[in-house]
């Protein structure tokens, strides 16, 4: 990246990231794994190995990002799944043992798995 020079500059490049960003929850799947200390200290480390792997093994064309602290400690791991401009999915307690039938159910067949799911965030503009 160029170095910024000018805040028109520096807002130009926010408004680029902002489009960007809304792109891709607009046309893709998006999984964010909550890698806080408490996360990592939960299992979360292993639960994302395990979330790239299953991806990977099926072949699926999803982006994953880590957080940090998502505020729910007790709840860890964290994982939230949007597809393609559809509201988040926050799931808790995610143990790599659980995430082929995450991704089977909600990412290929579009389902939540509803005995895990701790909350719904509607997508925003």
């Amino acid at each position: 990246m160029p170095e910024i020079k000018s805040l028109e500059e520096l807002q130009q490049v926010r408004e680029e990231m902002t489009q960007a960003v809304r792109a891709r929850r607009q046309t893709s799947t998006v999984i964010t794994v909550g890698m806080g200390t408490c996360g990592i200290a939960a299992g979360a480390r292993e639960t994302l190995q395990a979330i790239e792997e299953e991806l990977a093994k099926r072949q699926i064309d999803a982006v994953v990002v880590t957080a940090g602290c998502i505020g729910v400690c007790v709840r860890e791991p964290l994982v939230d799944i949007q597809q393609a401009g559809g509201s988040r999915i926050v799931y808790a307690n995610v143990q790599p043992v659980m995430v082929p039938r995450l991704i089977e159910e909600h990412v290929l067949k579009g389902q939540p798995v509803k005995e895990w799911v701790v909350g719904r965030m509607a997508l925003q503009a």
